[in-house]
């Protein structure tokens, strides 16, 4: 079937459908008409593409025993601990709220993936506020897999990982990177002069850098970025940069581009 939208962003405007999220946000999400995400479904449902989710709240992995997508947790974990945050909501059951720039739509898509595979048969959905969208997910067991959970800020107060968390990212340290480099990091071009024979040249070069409040999450970045060889160096208080030509490209590899 042929659209004018590339088929990447068809089937992350229908996968977002099939795990609930609401028209309006969707297309807001993908940056197309409404009409245009009920075409969508209407045209793939005609071929017998199931669509919608069972209600059941899934077991947890730490209270029941349940299995873990550590991959996605480790992921999710970051993005959580970037620009994340749990609120408690009715009968108990709390939200977990990432938010991220609007203009990253393949992101935004992504979280919501995240989040429905940590949570099976999750139904995510997202708000749009002015530059942002929130990606939320509903259960009574977040403060289970994320016991960093409190009140108050996150730099306010002690974040430390639970042995069965550091062994997660210790599996997985390229993941919870993509989740905190996407979430409070940027990859950025610097430059700098230099004489060569007499004559000012102007070099430019890419950079990873990382930038938080909590000289505990900044620990847990530079330790992840330890388990890969990474070197870093802390260019600010708040600010943790990997310069190197090859760590870049080691990283761009692995974390891949903010889109």
């Amino acid at each position: 079937m042929v659209h004018v939208r590339p088929q990447s962003t068809v089937d992350s405007a229908l996968r977002c459908s099939d795990r609930g999220m609401r028209d309006a946000d969707n297309a807001a999400l993908h940056g197309v008409a409404v009409k245009t995400i009920r075409r969508w479904r209407r045209l793939y449902q005609r071929r017998g593409q199931p669509r919608g989710q069972g209600h059941l709240a899934p077991p947890c992995p730490r209270c029941d025993g349940a299995p873990l997508a550590a991959q996605q947790y480790a992921e999710l974990l970051g993005w959580y601990l970037g620009d994340g945050h749990i609120t408690l909501g009715r009968r108990g059951v709390y939200n977990l709220h990432v938010v991220n720039d609007a203009r990253y739509v393949v992101l935004n898509a992504h979280v919501l993936e995240l989040m429905a595979i940590v949570k099976p048969h999750g139904r995510p959905h997202t708000r749009v506020v002015p530059g942002a969208v929130v990606a939320t997910v509903s259960w009574k067991h977040w403060p289970c897999l994320f016991p960093q959970h409190g009140s108050g800020r996150k730099h306010e107060r002690d974040i430390v990982l639970q042995g069965w968390q550091r062994e997660v990212v210790e599996d997985f340290p390229a993941d919870f990177l993509r989740g905190l480099l996407h979430s409070d990091g940027a990859r950025v071009n610097n430059w700098a002069t230099r004489v060569v024979a007499g004559e000012k040249r102007r070099y430019d070069y890419p950079r990873w850098q990382f930038t938080n409040a909590s000289e505990d999450i900044i620990g847990l970045c530079t330790w992840a970025l330890d388990l890969i060889d990474v070197p870093w160096r802390r260019s600010a208080r708040r600010v943790v940069s990997v310069s190197r030509r090859e760590a870049v490209s080691l990283l761009d590899g692995l974390v891949g581009p903010k889109e």
